[in-house]
């Protein structure tokens, strides 16, 4: 059994070396703690892109403003293709969980461990860009709404 996958503290260091700065390695447990993890995470990113969604619909008048379509028409359609990463996201971790028996039957196959600990690398680096580019676009919305709201009220406030 080959427990050897490496993390790195610090991704964004990671990323912009092309290397891995300071590296821990896992146990099949702490794999399939992560994995759980990776899954709660996007079932909370599913459950917020739907009230993200019902936020867009509320003020689709307003976002549909001449001043802001073309923002707001690229925030939305991010938003949607987001969504759809995290629908096919979360089969590969759940395809992924499935699949730790490997790690744990007490059988050597160094060839399925060795595949199911890189797809467990690639997993680890596509959830951190999945969740840093989501909270850009919540980010980006939430900002995008705020002014919304705010014209609104100035308008109000004028009548």
């Amino acid at each position: 059994m080959l427990p050897v996958v490496c993390r790195s503290t610090n991704f964004d260091a990671m990323k912009a070396k092309g290397k891995y700065e300071y590296l821990e390695w896992f146990s099949p447990d702490e794999m399939h703690e992560e994995s759980l993890r990776w899954f709660s995470e996007l079932h909370f990113a599913r459950d917020e892109q739907f009230f993200l969604n019902k936020l867009v619909k509320s003020h689709t008048l307003q976002l549909a403003d001449a001043d802001r379509f073309e923002e707001s028409k690229l925030v939305v359609d991010a938003l949607l293709k987001k969504e759809n990463e995290g629908v096919v996201l979360m089969k590969k971790v759940q395809v992924h969980e499935n699949q730790l028996g490997i790690m744990v039957d007490g059988v050597d196959q160094l060839r399925m461990e060795k595949a199911y600990i890189e797809t467990h690398k690639e997993l680890l680096v596509a959830m951190n860009e999945y969740m840093a580019t989501y909270r850009k676009l919540k980010k980006t919305l939430f900002a995008l709404i705020s002014k919304v709201l705010k014209r609104d009220k100035q308008k109000r406030l004028l009548n």
